[in-house]
């Protein structure tokens, strides 16, 4: 068998390579249309950020707008006011002008009444005075505090057989200007002997325990002693 007959009997794929280019422009066709629709979202996504972008500009230039308008009218505010303020300078010169011939009147009078302010001042002192004098015998008539103290006494006879009722008496019999006797009652002192209790107010000017002492004390018939049991100021 030749060599030409074994190669055509023989099963050689000669046709491969043309294959193998079939293959990929069929894989390149089938991917193609699934990236180019990938493509046209990715722009459409693209193109609605753009939009919104250009709007958020916009609301930012109409804001800038506002701010600009805002300034312009102010400044023409001021600029009126400054023209205002220009114009008069001669309002503060008036005013001071007419303040200081209300002073030179003001100074004028003083000048003129210058014995009546006298009359007036000895007019006060005088009013001044007599209230002076007015009060101060108000208050000479008004009556002065006295000073007084309650005090308590205990008189004791010398025995049980002396008669209480005259001690009693000759006790009351003591008196002076500014002492006044109160309440009296008869103490046990013991073995029958009882002591007169008796209150009396003083006058703390006019009258004091040593001279009511010494006054009771000379009753020396009832009278044994004089003491003082309790002394309070009123």
């Amino acid at each position: 068998m030749s060599g030409l007959q074994c190669l055509g009997e023989d099963n050689i794929w000669f046709e491969k390579p043309r294959y193998d280019e079939a293959e990929r422009r069929f894989y390149e066709g089938a991917n193609g249309p699934s990236t180019h629709s990938h493509h046209q979202s990715s722009s459409a996504s693209g193109d609605q950020e753009l939009v919104s972008r250009m709007k958020s500009l916009e609301l930012e230039n109409q804001g800038l707008h506002k701010v600009v308008e805002d300034l312009r009218a102010a400044l023409f505010k001021l600029e009126n006011r400054v023209r205002v303020l220009e114009r008069s300078p001669a309002i503060p010169c008036a005013k001071a002008v007419t303040v200081q011939s209300v002073k030179v009147e003001e100074d004028d009078d003083d000048e003129m009444d210058l014995f009546g302010s006298d009359e007036e001042d000895e007019e006060a002192e005088r009013l001044k005075e007599e209230r002076i004098a007015a009060y101060a015998a108000k208050k000479s008539k008004k009556p002065a505090l006295i000073a007084k103290s309650s005090i308590l006494l205990d008189v004791k006879p010398w025995d049980d057989e002396t008669d209480m009722s005259k001690l009693e008496e000759c006790v009351r019999s003591v008196v002076a200007d500014g002492l006044l006797w109160g309440q009296s009652k008869l103490v046990p002192v013991g073995y029958g002997i009882k002591k007169l209790q008796i209150g009396c107010v003083v006058e703390d000017d006019k009258v004091g325990t040593d001279l009511l002492e010494e006054e009771i004390t000379k009753f020396e018939d009832y009278v044994q002693s004089v003491d003082v049991a309790a002394f309070n100021k009123i």
